[in-house]
């Protein structure tokens, strides 16, 4: 029997006639961090949408197997009721709705007060507040975190947590991703943030809807910085250089 907890199966995905997904394949483990890097436009958001289950995000072809089902046409609230849960790159904002209530939503035994206190803000402070754009990104990030933790999902896809916000926060949100791994939460961590991605077990390198290259995590970093952060033609990575 398979000891891993979630996996992907030649996904494939088009929007109109761009083929954006190519085959992807990879598995996790339970507690175990899988980082996901790529430069724009390689996939890595729309493969998080596509596990999910976001509406408009079928795959063509392939499957997602998670707990030993294949999930591939589950609805998303079937989904986040297995405990798949996605932390999105740019939270959502939610008008009327106070950062308690919506760290409320799901009873697991942790307070929203725990929530807050793990992420580093002040809950004297932040429960009143409206979950609106008078919250700055990093806080939104942060609370949007918060509620990923109060949810203790089995699997958390993380869709760029770094994105946007300043240091002091991103100490916070690598605090963060050890306490779900220490969890046993999997996490799937997509970013191109080169200390975030260090935190992870095990990365694959994303080019042109396809896995170039997976592994030992500083080797895949490695081959990122010398021959994608330049690159200026995604998906054009010579193949010599793949061998």
């Amino acid at each position: 029997m398979s000891n891993h907890i979630f996996e992907v199966k030649n996904i494939h995905y088009s929007a109109g006639k761009k083929e954006i997904l190519r085959g992807i394949n990879f598995k996790i483990k339970k507690g175990e961090i899988h980082a996901i890097i790529g430069v724009n436009g390689t996939g890595k958001t729309t493969l998080a949408n596509i596990i999910t289950g976001l509406k408009g995000y079928k795959p063509s072809q392939g499957k997602i197997i998670f707990n030993g089902k294949d999930i591939t046409h589950f609805s998303i609230g079937k989904r986040a009721k297995m405990g798949i849960t996605l932390a999105w790159q740019t939270p959502a904002v939610f008008e009327g709705i106070t950062v308690e209530d919506y760290l409320s939503i799901k009873d697991n035994g942790i307070t929203p007060k725990e929530a807050l206190d793990l992420v580093g803000l002040n809950p004297k402070v932040y429960l009143s507040r409206i979950v609106d754009e008078n919250l700055s990104g990093g806080e939104r990030k942060r609370i949007e975190l918060a509620s990923v933790f109060a949810i203790k999902p089995k699997l958390a896809i993380l869709d760029e947590p770094d994105s946007g916000i300043d240091i002091k926060s991103i100490k916070i949100i690598k605090k963060i991703i050890k306490t779900f791994k220490g969890m046993g939460v999997s996490v799937i961590l997509i970013t191109h943030n080169e200390k975030i991605a260090k935190l992870a077990d095990r990365i694959s390198l994303f080019c042109n809807g396809k896995v170039v290259k997976e592994g030992n995590v500083k080797e895949v970093i490695n081959f990122f910085k010398k021959h994608c952060e330049r690159c200026k033609h995604v998906g054009q990575i010579d193949e010599e250089i793949l061998k």
